[in-house]
């Protein structure tokens, strides 16, 4: 039996969830605008071997509002978004990723944790299968719920430019 894997492939702007048994879920994914990188403040999706940390929003309402990885007791809407000077809305569930390679993604100017990167919900109205975030992976709501629901925290994530 194999273990559970993700691979988010740059080029294409998808997700693929691979589970234990060995099915495959695929997602389009929106990640950084500024394409790939590693750096601490450079705004981009960082490549290469990760994890993930943390589960975070188990039983929380479909578009809800998290700042600081908490949720705000909101939830969105276009009116919300429209009273709000927010431009990369974190909603419904995340996934934080803990690089996993010392030095290209992990501890120092580059720790993937520390620069809180996460797959995340998005408002419905995002636009996927195209770069647009600020760093994070985003996806829409039911299809973050639906991940969420289906991966184990600790499961392996690769990010590469490619196909694996």
């Amino acid at each position: 039996m194999s273990t559970a894997s993700i691979h988010i492939d740059l080029a294409r702007q998808q997700l693929t969830f691979t589970d234990a048994a060995g099915a495959r879920h695929s997602y389009a994914v929106s990640t950084a605008r500024n394409g790939a990188g590693e750096r601490n403040g450079s705004f981009c999706t960082p490549r290469g071997r990760h994890r993930i940390r943390a589960k975070i929003g188990a039983g929380q309402p479909a578009g809800t509002v998290f700042i600081g990885r908490r949720p705000t007791g909101e939830l969105y809407s276009d009116e919300l978004a429209a009273r709000s000077s927010r431009s990369d809305w974190i909603l419904s569930r995340i996934l934080w990723l803990c690089g996993e390679e010392i030095g290209r993604n992990r501890l120092g100017n580059v720790d993937t944790m520390r620069r809180f990167i996460y797959i995340h919900g998005s408002p419905d109205s995002a636009e996927m299968g195209r770069p647009g975030s600020i760093g994070c992976i985003r996806m829409h709501n039911d299809d973050i719920i639906d991940l969420f629901d289906r991966v184990p925290a600790g499961t392996p994530v690769l990010i590469e430019e490619g196909p694996a």
